[in-house]
């Protein structure tokens, strides 16, 4: 079964910038997307791309994240700006509402 593979991430401090990725060997007219989890608390959507580049994003990122895609590779992205110290949490993208990324830690200090 064809799996995600989701990379970046990392530590930085307040104001700074990340970038995660995603992408998998498998093509569909599917969208993706993007959640967060705090530790203790329910994962929450914050992004998502639909198949023809229309994008969407919680109010908590809305202006500071933007997501993109490169069609020829099926890989998305997440340009993480303007980070705050509560941005920090596990992110998790997924493909087609199925296909989960392995999550990767994302902590930002003040």
């Amino acid at each position: 079964q064809a799996q995600v593979q989701q990379s970046g991430g990392g530590s930085v401090q307040a104001g700074g910038s990340l970038r995660l990725s995603c992408t998998i060997p498998l093509f569909r007219s599917c969208a993706w997307a993007w959640y967060r989890q705090v530790a203790g608390k329910q994962r929450t959507w914050i992004s998502s791309i639909s198949p023809d580049d229309r994008t969407s994003y919680a109010d908590s990122v809305k202006g500071r994240f933007t997501i993109s895609k490169d069609k020829a590779e099926n890989t998305m992205y997440l340009q993480m700006n303007s980070l705050k110290p509560e941005d920090t949490a596990m992110y998790s993208c997924v493909y087609c509402g199925t296909y989960w990324g392995q999550g990767t830690q994302v902590t930002v200090s003040s």
